[in-house]
């Protein structure tokens, strides 16, 4: 899968930025927690989205593309 790639890339950069925040000595604590807040927010989003498209990946759905609402009624 592409996207898995995608996203990996997407986490190596974010864990770049945040290594280049930790590291900014002329910053100081509150403004590095206000930066860093949304890298670990988005940076937890992908981790959960790369955990499932690989379980779907490993694990396909038995009926990929049927739709089964009409078996519901």
């Amino acid at each position: 899968m592409k996207s898995l790639d995608y996203i990996q890339m997407a986490l190596d950069a974010l864990d770049k930025e945040v290594e280049e925040c930790v590291m900014n000595l002329t910053m100081d604590m509150t403004s590095k927690n206000e930066i860093m807040l949304p890298l670990l927010q988005q940076k937890r989003v992908l981790e959960q989205t790369k955990e499932d498209l690989t379980y779907l990946k490993e694990n396909p759905p038995t009926n990929a593309g049927e739709c089964t609402m009409w078996k519901q009624r």
